[in-house]
């Protein structure tokens, strides 16, 4: 069997690694990589740590690119690819615009498609935006569903996917979290080092999505900025390359002590920052995933998520990006050492760290078949 694995973007990197890995181990599998680059720096970091080389990079990244022009260049490149490698099956991950421009170029090439972390939902086809747009086209083509969760599975068949086609695998992200815990991790950053998580509070925000930019952002940061001055606390603020997010953080947190503003971290320290703080305040996707494994209280900045699993397991409170709101359960968990320990010692509801392995073997069966 020929598989190709196509991904473009750093979160799509960190959860396809442990596929790649997977195949890598299979003496019938013929394992072939492409990246479309939709991530350029970031991407890379990813395929250095897990040492992966891809036979064939598209590099479509370019400063501003739009959109459309990230569809049609990775449709375009991977066409090529496609007539080349002549896959069995295409092997894609999540909700990107690499996802979606993959899918409907195998589509049309009539290759067999599985889609990785199938199934999650928000809702709002704008919210997040493009990839509820992404993630719901591409379940269209898709062949071999590979949902993490039964939420998701549901969600798959209440739009009508037939249930032979869904696989409740886990999600590959926590496959890829055990790979780079260590307990004993030294950051490059000697701030960090010197940060003492053992004795005191400390919060991870992240925050860039598009749909906060704007009133949303000010009312997430203001209420941070607030809680920071009336508490013992400290903040650690990797932000965003986006100069419309850092002129909002430098706006609320330039000057603050206790707010740490740093650059954005590659995987690797970032998840080991995940690790040592206390709770963790995002309005990522990945994250809302990664931090329950860790045993860390999720804060879910955004109106709507597609992983209402975490939610409803009580590892992470969906607050949206009202002020008070975001105040008060950042109070909350400070002071009520119950509701910290219900959200911290709450089961992981994205699987056990064998997702890569699961979905490996489903597509042998498949292909014997």
């Amino acid at each position: 069997m020929k598989v190709l694995t196509v991904f473009g973007t750093r979160p799509e990197a960190i959860k396809m690694a442990p596929i790649v890995k997977e195949l890598e181990k299979r003496e019938n599998i013929k394992s072939v990589v492409a990246v479309t680059g939709q991530h350029r720096e970031m991407l890379d970091q990813v395929l250095k740590i897990f040492d992966i080389v891809p036979d064939y990079d598209i590099n479509i990244f370019k400063s501003g690119q739009t959109l459309t022009e990230i569809t049609t260049n990775s449709m375009l490149g991977l066409e090529k690819i496609f007539d080349e490698v002549k896959p069995d099956v295409l092997l894609i991950q999540g909700d990107t615009t690499t996802v979606f421009s993959a899918g409907l170029a195998a589509f049309y090439k009539k290759i067999k498609i599985g889609h990785v972390e199938a199934g999650l939902r928000s809702g709002n086809i704008y919210s997040p935006y493009p990839e509820e747009a992404n993630r719901k086209l591409t379940s269209v083509l898709t062949n071999y569903h590979f949902a993490p969760t039964k939420n998701n599975r549901e969600n798959l068949l209440k739009e009508g996917y037939n249930e032979e086609n869904i696989y409740i695998t886990g999600n590959t992200v926590i496959d890829a979290l055990k790979y780079a815990i260590d307990d004993n991790y030294v950051f490059e950053d000697e701030l960090l080092n010197k940060i003492d998580f053992e004795n005191k509070k400390i919060i991870l925000l992240t925050s860039h999505r598009r749909e906060n930019i704007g009133q949303p952002m000010e009312n997430i940061f203001k209420a941070v900025l607030d809680v920071v001055r009336e508490e013992d606390v400290e903040v650690i603020f990797p932000i965003h390359l986006n100069p419309k997010v850092r002129e909002i953080a430098y706006k609320y947190f330039k000057g603050e002590e206790k707010v740490h503003l740093i650059e954005p971290l590659d995987y690797l320290p970032f998840s080991n920052l995940m690790n040592k703080v206390y709770l963790v305040m995002t309005d990522s996707g990945g994250v809302q995933e990664e931090a329950p494994s860790l045993g860390k209280p999720v804060l879910v900045l955004r109106e709507e998520t597609e992983r209402m699993e975490g939610v409803e397991a009580n590892t992470a409170k969906l607050l949206g990006t009202d002020y008070k709101v975001i105040y008060d359960n950042l109070k909350e968990l400070l002071h009520n050492e119950e509701e910290y320990n219900k959200m911290a010692q709450a089961v992981n509801p994205y699987g056990d760290g064998r997702a890569a392995k699961k979905i490996i073997d489903i597509l042998e069966e498949e292909f014997k078949k």
